[in-house]
């Protein structure tokens, strides 16, 4: 009995620790989002600072021109969106009209289809999308005049990532502090496991998102979609967010095609070009860019998006996977939690993964006459 006991004080004091967890994340979001995607970018920048400090700079500089460089491309990138949201924004009014119009005569097809329309009924198409126009613009413009908050919390990410960089062996050295002697070899190895698969995901998440910047911006324009370039590059921003994001950022321009173009083929136009960017970003480009190196699988993968996204919203959807890869990491070479690694992992189901080799024996073409 008093084994159950013990058990059930266990299980308590570990339920108890994960609402008080959550609690603290959701209450301290607005301090700790940019600091733990600060530290994600600074994995990302550190192979090119550890280069400057090996062809001499003082590693004081080597971070901050690291940092230089890096705020100057996203200040550029943020210009060119600025430029072109701006004329979004002043054209905004007459695509609400466009797009209740439209709705107009989608809602007449409507009744005309279903056999008339009821008074309670007759404008209610037009003024759930009208208020949520108001909704967005009012966003829009908000968005452009971002608050001091706002604009404290991420002025601050590049002095998180700069200490982070220049403090990088002092939190390392603060580890084995921690840690007795004989345990030092298995940190290390934990560290620079993390270290390497943190700053290869997230340089191939960077790659991937400007190959897809092209791409969306290109097939947008040769389809004829307004504003190409703003649609494609906010598109492709959004797969920072594994698996949801190529649907979401898709969602975008498909959405201003068919309710304010109010073209229908150049809609299912854009809906094929997405899917064809799917299918492309989850085959060719991810696997050779970014690889397996957050070796998660899927179900996981999604569960940690939902849950980052309940508790941080659009930061914690980014940041969920490469900090639950993290956790794998520490869970593999800690025997207490080895079943956590397979668990998480994408090893186990080998024998019913769908392969060439199975489609082929299963069409046939693996069999031969013996005779």
């Amino acid at each position: 009995m008093s084994k159950k006991i013990e058990t059930l004080q266990k299980l308590t004091l570990i339920l108890l620790f994960g609402i008080l967890l959550v609690y603290v994340l959701v209450e301290a979001r607005e301090f700790l989002y940019p600091v733990f995607i600060a530290v994600l970018f600074a994995y990302l920048l550190y192979p090119v600072e550890k280069k400057m400090e090996e062809w001499g700079f003082p590693r004081i500089l080597a971070n901050f021109l690291t940092v230089i460089l890096a705020m100057a491309f996203f200040v550029g990138v943020l210009i060119l969106l600025y430029k072109q949201l701006s004329v979004f924004i002043t054209d905004f009014p007459g695509m609400q009209e466009k797009v209740l119009n439209n709705l107009d005569r989608l809602q007449q097809t409507i009744d005309k289809k279903v056999g008339g329309s009821s008074p309670d009924n007759e404008h209610w198409l037009r003024t759930q999308v009208n208020d949520a126009l108001e909704f967005s613009g009012n966003f829009l413009k908000n968005l452009l005049k971002a608050t001091t908050d706002t604009l404290v919390k991420f002025g601050l990410m590049p002095v998180y990532i700069f200490l982070a960089l220049y403090y990088r062996n002092k939190m390392e050295n603060f580890i084995y502090r921690q840690l007795p002697s004989y345990k030092h070899t298995r940190a290390k190895q934990i560290i620079d496991e993390i270290s390497d698969v943190t700053k290869h995901y997230m340089a191939g998440v960077v790659i991937v998102i400007l190959i897809l910047c092209v791409i969306n911006s290109t097939g947008l324009l040769l389809i004829g979609v307004e504003y190409a370039i703003l649609l494609g590059i906010l598109s492709a921003f959004m797969n920072f967010i594994p698996y949801f994001g190529t649907l979401i950022g898709g969602a975008i321009p498909l959405l201003y095609t068919f309710a304010i173009q109010g073209d229908p083929n150049k809609a299912l136009a854009v809906l094929g070009f997405f899917l064809l960017v799917q299918f492309t970003e989850n085959n060719i480009l991810t696997p050779n860019i970014t690889g397996g190196k957050v070796n998660i699988n899927p179900l996981f993968t999604i569960l940690s998006i939902i849950l980052g996204g309940m508790i941080w919203g659009i930061p914690g959807m980014f940041v969920a996977v490469p900090y639950l890869g993290m956790f794998k990491i520490y869970c593999d070479h800690t025997d207490s939690l080895r079943s956590w690694s397979f668990l998480l992992g994408t090893e186990g189901t080998e024998e019913h993964a769908l392969t060439l080799g199975k489609i082929k024996h299963a069409l046939g073409f693996g069999e031969r006459d013996s005779g």
